[in-house]
């Protein structure tokens, strides 16, 4: 093992040395957005990526692997060699195995030659992502079992599917991974089947519109088996994955691919004693600077945040959140000062023509927390109905029942459907009612929306449900 590298110099003037371990989005954001601020000569900047790929989207990679996105460089923003030509020493296929934060130190391992060596800081940034939750089960490791977390994974997964003869797929978990999975395996002619413990799918979804989607599912060929717990992956002679096992059923499989979810990658930071919440994630305050630690950021699917709506802490992993608060910390390292607020939890996401959509609180979210409230549904469509193309959209929505506050807004509808999501977005950051937002000035027009909106339509109905209620 080497000794440590130390602080750079630059003709006697001692530099700042920051220290980023995570070269995907909220990592190198941040170092992107320090360099902005700060020459090389003021502030040295070193980066750590134990993956072979740096700031690309791991969001398009079931796109990818549908076809729909045709070359694996498409989703990827920035190569090392154009951090590197930015004034960034991007460390590829090396892992940080050891923070100390006493000595102010990291060791890092080179996954090609396997020597060691430590890199001390002046600052440090955390962003070492999510693991996709894979359960200790029989067979779980076998070969033609499948993660789909990094880019990584996304080209060992098509690689698995080439040298693959048989056509016959099972996916383990409906969340947001597990059902584009299941479509993208679709379009590439693979009998799907979807095993899932909740009972519907999408279970950042109330049950009620979860049924939506799986109806939708099941329309394009997929066999949906709710309810249902994963017990192994049995494996034939090869040892290659043959079926996915249940308590009293099995299901053929040439390929399993996990969409179980996944977890904050917080081994490293547990190890060295910084702080972690309820889901495991670090705690930073609105600068986005780890608790207790003034010269240690975290960023990205690593971090918990706060929800907006419900005042507690959360984790949600999602790219958006991940290159604003790289920003955040970049902006913060580099001498300038940012926060960010939190989340109201949105995300959208599609199977072919299904929009799904959602923004807020769940039903048991806001039961959790003590919140008292109204839900009302309904139904309407894309455009004025008279105009060719208009489609069904159904809305839910939930207030607050004492005050009318907006707590949460879940949409399912084809063309046109998901980004209206983003009207209730914008209302539960400034805190309006339900109330306020009929009066909202949307824009209209027959090809775009009836004159009443369908997020307004709901938001009419539950502000009449509060005013029942009171």
């Amino acid at each position: 093992m080497s000794m440590s590298d130390g602080t750079g110099t630059d003709g006697g003037r001692r530099r700042e040395r920051l220290v980023v371990i995570g070269g995907d989005a909220a990592g190198m954001s941040a170092a992107s957005q320090a360099r902005r601020l700060r020459g090389p000569d003021e502030l040295e900047i070193v980066a750590f990526e134990r993956g072979h790929f740096s700031s690309y989207s791991a969001c398009g990679i079931p796109y990818w692997v549908s076809g729909d996105v045709e070359e694996r460089d498409e989703l990827i923003a920035r190569t090392p060699e154009e951090h590197r030509a930015r004034g960034i020493d991007l460390r590829m296929r090396t892992e940080v195995t050891e923070i100390d934060v006493a000595g102010r130190r990291v060791r890092a391992r080179d996954a090609g030659s396997g020597a060691e060596s430590w890199t001390s800081y002046d600052k440090l940034v955390v962003a070492t992502g999510a693991r996709p939750v894979r359960p200790e089960l029989p067979g779980i490791d076998a070969p033609g079992v499948y993660g789909v977390q990094t880019l990584d994974d996304g080209e060992e997964l098509l690689g698995g599917l080439a040298r693959t003869r048989g056509r016959r797929a099972v996916v383990v978990g409906a969340g947001y991974i597990g059902v584009e999975m299941a479509e993208a395996l679709i379009k590439r002619g693979y009998e799907v089947t979807v095993v899932n413990r909740g009972a519907e799918p999408m279970a950042t979804l109330d049950p009620d519109m979860g049924r939506l989607v799986r109806e939708a599912m099941t329309g394009l060929g997929v066999t949906m088996v709710g309810g249902t717990e994963v017990t192994g992956v049995l494996t034939g002679a090869d040892g290659r994955a043959r079926a996915v096992a249940t308590g009293d059923a099995e299901y053929p499989a040439d390929v399993v691919v996990l969409g179980i979810g996944v977890r904050p990658e917080t081994s490293l930071a547990r190890a060295a004693g910084l702080p972690l919440g309820d889901y495991g994630g670090l705690l930073t305050d609105r600068a986005m600077r780890v608790r207790g630690h003034e010269d240690i950021w975290a960023g990205g699917d690593c971090v918990e945040v706060l929800d907006l709506v419900s005042g507690q802490q959360r984790h949600v992993p999602l790219g958006t959140h991940a290159n604003k608060q790289g920003q955040v910390i970049g902006t913060n390292a580099g001498g300038g000062y940012a926060t960010f607020p939190g989340v109201v939890g949105t995300a959208v996401s599609k199977v072919c023509d299904l929009e799904i959509a959602r923004t807020g609180l769940r039903e048991r979210d806001a039961r959790r927390v003590g919140l008292r409230f109204e839900t009302v549904t309904v139904e309407s469509t894309s455009r004025a109905g008279y105009y060719p193309g208009a489609s069904p959209m159904t809305v839910k929505m939930l207030a607050e029942r004492r005050t009318g506050r907006l707590l949460g807004v879940q949409i399912v509808g084809r063309e046109g459907a998901a980004k209206r999501v983003d009207v209730a977005a914008v209302a539960l950051t400034a805190g309006l009612t339900v109330e306020q937002m009929t009066a909202l000035d949307l824009g209209y027009a027959p090809p775009f929306s009836p004159v009443w909106d369908p997020v307004l339509v709901a938001a009419r109905k539950a502000a009449a449900a509060v005013g029942r209620a009171r």
